[in-house]
């Protein structure tokens, strides 16, 4: 397993163990805005971009369920979360989790999304993953 590295400051909370970072979207134009880390993560060249640009690279067992959730998500103001892989070629497999919330929705208004990503410190070799993930 390759470790992601550790932030020394709160080596005993949630940050020993996982990157998290928070995200936006508007609803009204499609728009994600993720952080330095998600971005970078999701293998995007920029932090602004659309569901199945972000969504792409997820492991494609779970794809069309996050979309189902978001899709969902845009049409009430809710919460939700999903976990899956972010799998990067034949280099590694990078688990994330993700709780968000829909807000703005009542009464034909757009709205917004905001949510977190969690990225656990460390990425799983492709012929490791059938072993843990069978």
């Amino acid at each position: 397993m390759q470790h992601l590295p550790t932030d020394d400051d709160d080596a005993d909370g949630l940050s020993r163990f996982t990157v998290s970072e928070s995200w936006t979207g508007d609803l009204a134009n499609g728009i994600i805005r993720l952080g330095e880390c998600a971005t970078l993560l999701h293998g995007l060249d920029g932090p602004e971009c659309g569901l199945l640009n972000m969504t792409r690279c997820y492991d494609p067992h779970d794809r069309a369920l996050v979309l189902d959730l978001f899709e969902q998500a845009a049409t009430a103001s809710s919460t939700f979360c999903y976990s899956t892989t972010i799998v990067s070629g034949r280099e590694y497999r990078q688990p994330v989790f993700c709780i968000a919330e829909t807000t703005g929705l009542d009464g034909g208004a757009a709205g917004s999304i905001c949510g977190v990503f969690m990225f656990p410190r460390f990425r799983l070799r492709p012929a490791l993953e059938a072993s843990i993930y069978a």
